[in-house]
C-alpha cells in the first residue's frame, strides 16, 4: 500500500534565489545563519539524509555516503509567503502575487469595525510580538482588537484571551475573511491570541489561519479523487482552506505535529500525510532567533529515526520547506530562498542527487506518480531517479 508523507520544515531556506534582490533579500541564507550562530549544531540524521550534499549548501560538510535522495528546490511562483510555497509544493503556481498592504483603507476599517461591533487598534505593519507589547495596555483598557500586517499578504488580529475570548476572536477573523475580497483580498487572515502573565506577553498555540481557497485543484484533490486519504497535520488544512483534505488535526507545537505524523505512519492506510512544522518560522525565524532555530532543528533531527522506523515498506517521506526566514536578516519577514528536499524510505536508492529543481511543484508531480493519481498540470517528477531499480 503506497503512501507519502510530506513534512514541511517551515521556512528552512538554504540560500538566496537569483531573484532575491527583487524581494529585498539579497544574500539571505536561513541554514547558513543557523550554522554560523550554532557552531555545534547537532543534526546527524538530516546530514545523513544529504542536507550538506545539496547543491549550493556550503555551511555543512557533505556526507560520503548519504542515505537519502536530495535536491535544491527553486520557487517558480511570485511571492515568498506560506500559501504560495505550500500551494506550489502541491502543484499550483501563483503567477500574480497576493496583495500586500502597508495599512488597510480607512473605509474598510470603518466597515469592519461596524461589522464586529468594536473599534480596532494598530492597522500597520509590525512584528507580532512587538505590537502586542506596544498596544496591549490600550487593548486591555478598551477591548479593541489589535490589527496589523507584514510584508506577507496577511490581515492579523491579536487579542488577549482575558479581554476577547478565543471563540470571539475566531468570529472576528472569520468576519474579516468574508470582507477581504476583490481588490482587498489577502492570502490569509490570522487569529493571534495571547496571554499576559506577570507583565510578559506570550502568544498562544491557538492561532488560526483563514486562507483563500486554491483557485484550481492541487495534489490534495488528485489524491482524494482516487479514494485515498489526505491527512493534514498542523496548519495545512487552513492553508488549503480544507480543499482536498479528508482528515485534519491542528497542532500546538512541532512535537505534536511529529507525534501525529508518527502515529499516522503506523496506521495501515495509503494516501498522503501532509505535515507543517510551524515553530521554525513562527517562533524563531520571525523573532530573529538563530540559536532557538538551531535547537528546534536539533529537536526535529532527534525524531527522524522514529519517523523512519514508523514508515512502512512502501512509504515515501519527503522533507522540504515553503520559503526562507533568515533569523539574522533585517526586519522580521520571510526571505526569498532556495529550499531543501530530502527523500527517505525503504523504496528509495541511496544518494540520488537530483541537482537544482526549477519548481517546488516537482514534489507534487513525484507524489502523484507514486500514488497513481494521474499527473498534475505542473512539475516534473523525479520518482524514477530515486526509486530502487
Amino acid at each position: 500500500m503506497k503512501r507519502t508523507a510530506i513534512i514541511v520544515i517551515d521556512s528552512l531556506g538554504i540560500g538566496a534565489l537569483p531573484d532575491a534582490e527583487e524581494y529585498g533579500d539579497p544574500g539571505a541564507d536561513t541554514l547558513g545563519s543557523i550554522v554560523k550562530h550554532c557552531p555545534k549544531l547537532d543534526i546527524p540524521h538530516l546530514r545523513k539524509l544529504g542536507l550538506g550534499n545539496i547543491d549550493g549548501v556550503k555551511c555543512l560538510e557533505p556526507e560520503k555516503d548519504p542515505s537519502g535522495a536530495f535536491a535544491r528546490m527553486a520557487e517558480r511562483s511570485r511571492g515568498k509567503d506560506t500559501i504560495t510555497g505550500h500551494w506550489e509544493i502541491a502543484g499550483l503556481y501563483t503567477t500574480v502575487p497576493f496583495k500586500t498592504f502597508p495599512r488597510f483603507p480607512d473605509s474598510f476599517m470603518e466597515a469592519f469595525e461596524k461589522a464586529i461591533g468594536r473599534g480596532t487598534l494598530g492597522n500597520y505593519a509590525a512584528s507580532g510580538t512587538e505590537i502586542i507589547k506596544e498596544l496591549g495596555p490600550e487593548h486591555k483598557a478598551t477591548g479593541k482588537p489589535i490589527v496589523y500586517t507584514s510584508a506577507d499578504s496577511v490581515f492579523q488580529v491579536a487579542a488577549d484571551n482575558a479581554v476577547i475570548p478565543l471563540e470571539e476572536l475566531y468570529r472576528i477573523c472569520q468576519t474579516a475573511r468574508e470582507m477581504l475580497v476583490g481588490e482587498l483580498q489577502v492570502g490569509r487572515v490570522i487569529a493571534r491570541p495571547y496571554v499576559v502573565e506577570d507583565g510578559v506577553y506570550t502568544r498562544t498555540a491557538d492561532r488560526r489561519d483563514y486562507a483563500v481557497s486554491p483557485p484550481a485543484d492541487t495534489l490534495l484533490d488528485l489524491v482524494k479523487a482516487t479514494g485515498q486519504p489526505v491527512y493534514a497535520v498542523g496548519k495545512i488544512t487552513d492553508i488549503f482552506n480544507g480543499k482536498g483534505v479528508t482528515r485534519a488535526e491542528h497542532t500546538k507545537s512541532n512535537l505534536q505535529g511529529i507525534e501525529l505524523t508518527i502515529a499516522a505512519l503506523k496506521e495501515e492506510t495509503g494516501g498522503l500525510i501532509f505535515t507543517n512544522l510551524v515553530d521554525f518560522d513562527a517562533k524563531y525565524g520571525h523573532r530573529r532567533n538563530p540559536e532557538g532555530y538551531g535547537a528546534c532543528l536539533e529537536e526535529l533531527d532527534s525524531r527522524i529515526p522514529e519517523l523512519l522506523a514508523a514508515a512502512g515498506p512502501e512509504d515515501l517521506l519527503l522533507f522540504c520547506a515553503d520559503h526562507g526566514n533568515d533569523p539574522c536578516y533585517k526586519g522580521w519577514d520571510h526571505t526569498r530562498e532556495y529550499t531543501p528536499m530530502l527523500a527517505a524510505g525503504k523504496p528509495l536508492r541511496r544518494g540520488a542527487n537530483l541537482g537544482t529543481r526549477s519548481s517546488f511543484a516537482d514534489i507534487a508531480a513525484t507524489v502523484a506518480e507514486y500514488l497513481g493519481t494521474g499527473a498534475p498540470a505542473t512539475g516534473e517528477s523525479f520518482l524514477q531517479e530515486i526509486l530502487k531499480s
